[in-house]
């Protein structure tokens, strides 16, 4: 098991310690979209969804996930996120939602998988809010753009 870290020296699964790492500032940003119909996107646009405001929701539904991270992926530690944000646009061309969330924190560990869970959980919910008029949406693309902070430097997509 060279080279992985979240297992022990006899194959078992383990939490990284992290007690030695001295706390610093990270940031994390990720994105992903749903892609949808026109009319789907028509609906979520002018607020005609039934269920409510889309992106709202989706906003409060993404920074909840932010902070479940560690109740829903195995190994991750509880991180004491200081902050995060959801944004949307609405591509018209692509016709889908494009989601970007930032989390950051004081701490020894980063918030990738905070940035990555707030995107996906907010695709999740935009698909739950509109599968009433659209089954065949698809949620895609979800990545990491950015990452600041700890041992192993910033990280920036080049293709972004």
């Amino acid at each position: 098991m060279s080279g992985f870290t979240h297992f022990n020296d006899k194959g078992g699964a383990r939490i990284v310690n992290v007690g030695e790492k001295p706390v610093t500032e990270r940031i994390a940003i990720a994105a992903g979209r749903v892609l949808v119909n026109r009319e789907t996107l028509t609906l979520i646009k002018s607020g005609g969804i039934k269920k409510g405001d889309v992106l709202r929701v989706a906003q409060v539904g993404g920074i909840m996930g932010a902070k479940r991270v560690p109740d829903i992926i195995p190994m991750c530690h509880p991180v004491m996120i200081s902050g995060a944000d959801i944004d949307f646009e609405l591509d018209e061309g692509r016709c889908s939602v494009e989601i970007t969330a930032r989390v950051c924190c004081n701490g020894q560990t980063g918030v990738e998988m905070e940035a990555l869970t707030a995107v996906s959980v907010a695709a999740l919910t935009v698909y739950d809010m509109c599968k009433a008029v659209q089954k065949d949406m698809v949620i895609s693309d979800i990545r990491l753009l950015r990452k600041n902070g700890g041992k192993n430097g910033d990280f920036v997509r080049s293709e972004e």
